[in-house]
């Protein structure tokens, strides 16, 4: 391998055998179940990156179904994504934490985006006239999450249109071989092909446990706010740009 083959070639690892694909990342049939609740605002603060800010400390915990996800496969995927506000004055949403079953998705996100993922037991499930989110690491339970199946109808259309619009932000970390900061940046990304099959909202109900490796109970539940479930035939995430450099 030469310098300039490595330069030409070179997006993933291992170089010879990359953990995942080079996209477009394309998902069928994915399904969301959304729970939005209020946390501690001096919490809500602690998790924040600048330049991201906020008006209220709002939580979406997600619980996702992928079960057909180009060049990552069969997943799913649970955690925290924060309601803020960018530099640019937009209402858009921060990856807190991630936890997920899958192994190419795990490290294709953070490789290329800077997805927050780790692995660990995440099921979505239909469980008689309720939906079921739940997340494991290891033997510990440390999200339990419910809904009313398909209580009340929402606007399909408007939720993908939202989805699109929103702009998503993630804080990548790559680190030197000496443990300095080789990649700090604010990287953003949209969804993109977004439609949006079905969509229903219901009485709902999260509880989350302490967790000293999956600690995303330190943004405690005060108040459930609203919750979703969104079938997606299509969803692309898109590749990302740098918002923020914090080595620069």
């Amino acid at each position: 391998m030469n310098k300039e083959d490595i330069r030409k070639n070179a997006y993933g690892m291992p170089y010879m055998s990359p953990a995942f694909s080079k996209g477009p990342f394309q998902m069928f049939n994915r399904e969301f179940f959304i729970i939005t609740y209020r946390t501690d605002p001096e919490a809500f603060r602690k998790a924040l990156p600048e330049p991201l800010t906020f008006k209220d400390p709002i939580v979406n915990y997600e619980f996702i179904r992928m079960p057909s996800a180009s060049g990552f496969g069969d997943f799913t995927e649970s955690g925290q994504i924060l309601s803020v506000v960018d530099q640019d004055g937009k209402v858009a949403g921060y990856s807190n934490y991630l936890y997920l079953d899958d192994a190419a998705a795990t490290l294709g996100g953070r490789e290329l985006w800077g997805f927050p993922k780790k692995i660990a037991q995440p099921k979505l499930a239909i469980e008689s006239d309720a939906l079921v989110g739940t997340l494991d690491y290891g033997s510990i339970r440390i999200a339990n999450g419910t809904m009313g199946y398909k209580y009340t109808p929402l606007d399909a259309d408007a939720e993908a249109k939202k989805m699109m619009a929103t702009p998503n932000y993630l804080l990548k970390i790559i680190p030197n071989p000496d443990l300095t900061p080789g990649i700090c940046q604010l990287v953003r990304y949209y969804a993109e092909n977004v439609h949006v099959s079905q969509a229903w909202t219901g009485p709902a109900q999260l509880e989350l446990f302490k967790h000293a490796l999956a600690p995303v109970a330190d943004l405690p539940v005060l108040e459930v706010v609203s919750a979703k479930h969104l079938i997606c035939d299509t969803y692309t995430i898109g590749l990302g740009e740098i918002a923020f450099d914090y080595l620069k």
